[in-house]
């Protein structure tokens, strides 16, 4: 009858639960940018209610470089756990492991040379960004994903 019919229905529903937790959790999922520290690039309009929706990437813990070291380059843009809040933070991957670089106003004047298995993140907008800049090198563990795409708003696709 009814009851049945609405059992085996809900079976299969519940039966999609695994490979979507899955998916959403290791491979790709939607995430909401907040904030002006990767304007213009992420949130070019000053509208705090219109945030850019973003494709994360999650895979690329499975894909290695040479020599077991993850695929990171300079100019990705990445999601991970600020090493200052319990927040997760997008920057910019602006130095990789083995690179000298110079920090930039409003904390100009140190070298930092970034160490192997940390990478140097920073906002696109240099004087509203908490980066590199001021906590140093991240560790590459903290990376969650790399935002590949702009979904929303659609006039920004791509």
């Amino acid at each position: 009858g009814f009851s049945r019919a609405v059992f085996r229905q809900s079976l299969i529903a519940l039966s999609w639960l695994p490979p979507v937790i899955f998916f959403e959790n290791h491979l790709y999922s939607v995430a909401s940018v907040e904030g002006i520290s990767m304007k213009p690039t992420f949130n070019p309009e000053s509208n705090l209610m219109r945030r850019d929706l973003v494709l994360e990437d999650k895979t690329w813990t499975w894909r290695k470089g040479t020599n077991g070291k993850a695929l990171f380059k300079r100019g990705d843009v990445v999601t991970f756990k600020s090493p200052l809040t319990t927040k997760v933070a997008v920057k910019r991957v602006t130095g990789i492991a083995g690179d000298i670089v110079k920090t930039r106003p409003p904390r100009e004047g140190r070298v930092v040379t970034i160490p192997e298995g940390h990478v140097w993140v920073e906002g696109d907008e240099q004087f509203h960004s908490r980066d590199s800049n001021e906590y140093g090198p991240i560790a590459i563990n903290l990376i969650e994903s790399k935002l590949t795409k702009i979904i929303w708003p659609p006039s920004r696709f791509g």
